[in-house]
């Protein structure tokens, strides 16, 4: 073999294990011609204009797909991270955490099937979800109602469903955020978050949903940008050896193909740069690189002479980027067979109705009640998805959160019901202050928690949706009389 044939060979199976991203809503010709040099496939992002529509994805994957056979992937988990027209309107399927609180493994399959029937229609052939994260860290920032709850054993015959229902689809699913991003309050998009946990605890809490998800075939599974001191020692594990190779590869024994989270965010590349972040990962033992949403032509290009130079020096052993390819290979050959399945829009308000929770005896309310929502600050994962109740309620007022509010708002419901929408209030000190000082007025007032319920006033009526999907907006809205049920 020549020369110039070897570099080629290289060249083209490190463009195989990339998944950068571009702007707007057709493909440009730069991904194109990649795309025909062998490039693994893309991730797409609402963000920067990738789903305008369902009509605008399906028209965008299909020209994508004349080019070559790549993988297409989106982060659509339903619930509060919804990048399927979602983003626009607020997704028509619940969480993770509404279908942990009605725990009906078979109704998580129906929603999962229908969502993967739903991105099956546009094109998309690997979705990154579930979260299989144990939930176990109230303050968690980024994780929440994305967990499907903090008990393992729950967690992970969730994990088995969603994974089922969506490879029933005929889309991959992918589990994550591996080894687990539940047990920590710190944010992987900002730095390098601290599971403190030894591999008798990881076994018994953070692994066991993984272990589901392998059993029930998930066609991929996403590495976190995580540290445990005790097995990575300050690596992040998709840098790092002993979590890749070691603790998924060679202790949970899986087989299929591994992607990383996103290497643009700081947990993993933050110190040392995407290139770099990207050939580590590879020596690691991932197969595919989700570089992030801004990642384009130029970081493509950059990735790959980071990682073609690795290669000839010695230091990225050739075989790694044939096994990675060869991971790929057979996910692509899973797909070639799919099973189509219908979509189930039913199973979503199903599921968001089932979980609603109510604390206290619940009155109804009058018509016409003030409803105040408390603004509350998203995180990067979920974006700036549209949630609350004003759909149904027209009037709603928003609220800062700040206590010198309570006097005007309470002036507007004089003669009125009133209805405070919190969103995580346990992480937000203004709202429970701001709720606070309205109930010690208006005790009669309804509380609807639009996030997870674990800061819940006394002697007050509590409504938990577990979420704010659409889906789960809409059950509570039914609840309070602001609309019917269909």
């Amino acid at each position: 073999m020549s020369a110039a044939s070897t570099d080629d060979s290289i060249e083209r199976l490190a463009r195989g294990t990339l998944l950068p991203s571009f702007p707007g809503a057709s493909a440009p010709r730069w991904l194109l011609d990649e795309l025909e040099k062998g490039l693994g496939g893309v991730t797409l992002f609402a963000l920067i204009g990738n789903v305008p529509s369902p009509e605008a994805l399906t028209a965008l994957t299909a020209r994508m797909r004349k080019a070559a056979d790549p993988i297409i992937t989106i982060d659509e988990e339903g619930g509060d991270v919804t990048r399927l027209g979602g983003h626009l309107t607020g997704s028509p399927y619940p969480g993770n955490a509404a279908l942990g609180a009605v725990d009906d493994p078979e109704l998580t399959r129906r929603v999962y099937r229908s969502l993967g029937a739903e991105l099956a229609e546009v094109g998309v052939n690997l979705n990154f979800a579930p979260s299989v994260d144990v939930n176990t860290a109230a303050d968690n920032p980024v994780i929440g109602t994305r967990s499907f709850g903090s008990d393992p054993e729950l967690v992970a015959r969730h994990a088995v469903a969603s994974v089922i229902g969506t490879q029933e689809a005929g889309v991959a699913a992918c589990a994550k955020h591996f080894p687990g991003h539940g047990a920590t309050v710190d944010d992987s998009h900002l730095g390098v978050p601290i599971v403190d946990a030894d591999l008798d605890l990881l076994d018994r809490r953070d692994l066991l949903p993984f272990r589901g998800a392998i059993q029930a075939g998930t066609q991929a599974v996403m590495t976190g940008h995580l540290d445990l001191p005790d097995i990575t020692k300050g690596v992040p594990s998709t840098l790092s050896h002993a979590a890749i190779t070691g603790l998924l590869r060679e202790h949970l024994g899986y087989e299929g193909v591994i992607v990383t989270d996103a290497l643009d965010m700081q947990g993993a590349s933050g110190a040392i740069g995407i290139p770099e972040a990207s050939v580590r990962a590879l020596l690691a033992g991932a197969d595919l690189l989700c570089l992030g949403p801004k990642e384009h032509q130029e970081s493509l290009q950059a990735v790959l002479a980071a990682i073609e130079e690795a290669v000839r020096i010695g230091r990225l052993p050739l075989e790694r980027l044939h096994d990675a390819a060869e991971r790929t290979r057979r996910m692509k050959e899973w797909l070639a067979d799919p099973a189509p399945a219908v979509v189930d829009r039913a199973a979503g308000i199903e599921a968001a109705r089932r979980a609603v929770h109510v604390t206290g005896e619940f009155p109804g309310l009058a018509a016409g009640p003030l409803v105040v929502e408390l603004a509350s600050s998203g995180n990067i994962a979920v974006g700036p998805t549209p949630w609350g109740l004003s759909p149904w309620a027209p009037d709603t007022v928003r609220a800062e959160g700040a206590p010198g509010e309570a006097r005007s708002l309470l002036e507007r419901a004089t003669g009125r019901g009133l209805v405070i929408v919190l969103r995580d209030a346990h992480r937000h000190a203004g709202q429970r202050a701001l709720t606070t000082a309205l109930l010690q007025a208006r005790p009669d007032a309804i509380v609807v928690e639009m996030g997870l319920p674990v800061w819940i006033p006394e002697s007050v009526v509590h409504v938990a949706t577990y979420g704010a999907a659409a889906a789960n907006a809409q059950a509570a809205a039914e609840l309070l009389g602001l609309t019917s049920a269909p």
